[in-house]
This record gives structure tokens, C-alpha cells and sequence, in this order.
């Protein structure tokens, strides 16, 4: 993820090797302090790579401090044994963590959830007849509402476009927590690859700038004012195209698996 690789560590590699030694051996307080605050960088990264700073729902501080809690669990409970990098475990805890307090906060009023569904389906239909062509016109008319109030919608579904399409993600990988290939199921590891497949196929067939988006995003790790440099766009743009995405995602997901 090159937006973690980027931040510079603190402790030597030696020297945060010995921390885990002695927390795990004698659980330490001050040790397990020290692998908290050294790898503290990785919750303020994951909330700006989940929120945009613009939005209007930004509760920075409440996220830090849920993805804390998450990072504290990941401590915790992370084995020295296993084949994996702390760092990432500790994605997957302070992630879960930090969506669980989404999910509890209702971005989105029922009102609210009736246009961003019928904004996505109406993408989702257009941009099948007219494969990478813009169609936020065609959209709009179809809907009968402006243009700007289209785009003002995608913003405010940024969130709950998150939280569903991690649900949707979910919903078929019971694997519930990051583990060596040796522990997995030979059925967690088809439903893991079969995902893969999916969403490559998916992404796939998605307009060059969404697809550019998502790949930007997921695969190289920037946040969405880095690939609105990129593109030449704002950064609410570029969170318009994500949010719009990860609905059509979902919306392919649950179609595939029959559930939601």
C-alpha cells in the first residue's frame, strides 16, 4: 500500500521486534504504549482513506478514535507465530472496528437510500447501453432532477455506499479474520478466489476513469485527493465516481449471491 510505505517508522524494525517480544511475553503496559503509538500512522491513514475530508458527515476525531480501539484489539490479539504483517491484521481490525460505528450511525435516511438506489440502478442501466460514455445527463433527465443535485447525492452516499459494499463483500467470506494459507478451508480459499473474480470481471467492464478510480484506490493505495490530482478533478469528483462504484458493485454482488 504505498500511502502507508510512505510515512517513515519511528522504531527500527529491531527495535519494534522487541517490543512485541517483551509485551507478549510479559504484557508490559509500557511496551504495548510504545506498539500503540508506533503504530498509531495506520488508523489516521484508514480514516482518510474512508472519509474525505470535505464531507459533511466528517467526524474525523470519532473515527480515529474507534479505529484506536480496533488497533488496541489487533495488539492484543495478534500471534508472532503467524505467517502475516502486523500491519496487515491491524487493517482488518481498525477497519472493522471503524465500519461497525458507521453501520450504527445511519448515514442515510430512508429517503435518502431510495435515491442513491435509484441514481445507481439508473448509472448501472445507462452505461450498459453506452459502455464508457459519460451519462450523468442521461441520468438526470431520466430522473427528472438537476445534474448538481445527481452529484450531491453521490457525495452523500459516500458512506453509506462504504458500509454496504463491505457488507455485500463480506457476505460470502466467512474468513473473519486474517490468516496463514495453511488455516484456511479449501472452501474459504474458492470463495476468496471466486471474489477476486468477481470484482475483476466487474472492474473490468467499468468506464476507463471509474475503473482508473478503483484502481488507483484499491490496488495502489491512494487516497481520493491524490487520484484527484492525478485525474485533474476535485476531490468530491472523485468521490462522486468511488461512491457510484462501489453501489454498482454491490448491486453485481448481491445479484450473484442472491442476497444483500
Amino acid at each position: 500500500m504505498a500511502g502507508i510505505t510512505e510515512i517513515k517508522e519511528k522504531l527500527s524494525v529491531g527495535e519494534v521486534a522487541h517490543l512485541w517480544e517483551v509485551y507478549k511475553a510479559t504484557g508490559d503496559i509500557q511496551s504495548k504504549n510504545e506498539l500503540l503509538l508506533h503504530y498509531g500512522y495506520l488508523v489516521k491513514w484508514i480514516v482518510r482513506r474512508m472519509m474525505p475530508k470535505y464531507n459533511n458527515y466528517n467526524e474525523y476525531d470519532d473515527l480515529v478514535s474507534c479505529g484506536m480501539l480496533g488497533l488496541i484489539d489487533a495488539v492484543d490479539k495478534f500471534e508472532l507465530k503467524h505467517e502475516v504483517k502486523f500491519e496487515t491484521y491491524a487493517v482488518t481490525r481498525v477497519r472493522g472496528e471503524i465500519l461497525d460505528y458507521m453501520r450504527s450511525q445511519d448515514w442515510a435516511s430512508p429517503s435518502l437510500r431510495k435515491k442513491i438506489t435509484a441514481i445507481t440502478t439508473a448509472f448501472d442501466m445507462f452505461e450498459s447501453k453506452n459502455p464508457g460514455k459519460p451519462v450523468d445527463k442521461d441520468v438526470a433527465a431520466a430522473l427528472g432532477m438537476p445534474i448538481e443535485q445527481i452529484h450531491r447525492i453521490l457525495n452523500q452516499s459516500h458512506m453509506f455506499n462504504l458500509v454496504n459494499f463491505e457488507d455485500a463483500l463480506n457476505s460470502f467470506n466467512s474468513a473473519a479474520d486474517i490468516r496463514s494459507q495453511d488455516e484456511k478451508a479449501p472452501e474459504e480459499e474458492l470463495l476468496e478466489k471466486e471474489k477476486k473474480e468477481i470484482l475483476a470481471e466487474v472492474i473490468e467492464s467499468l468506464p476507463e476513469k471509474e475503473r482508473t478510480v478503483i484502481t488507483l484506490y484499491y490496488y495502489e493505495g491512494l487516497l481520493l485527493k491524490e487520484i484527484a490530482d492525478i485525474l485533474q478533478v476535485t476531490e468530491s469528483r472523485v468521490s462522486q465516481i468511488h461512491s457510484k462504484v462501489l453501489a454498482k458493485l454491490r448491486i453485481k454482488l448481491v445479484h450473484r449471491f442472491g442476497s444483500d
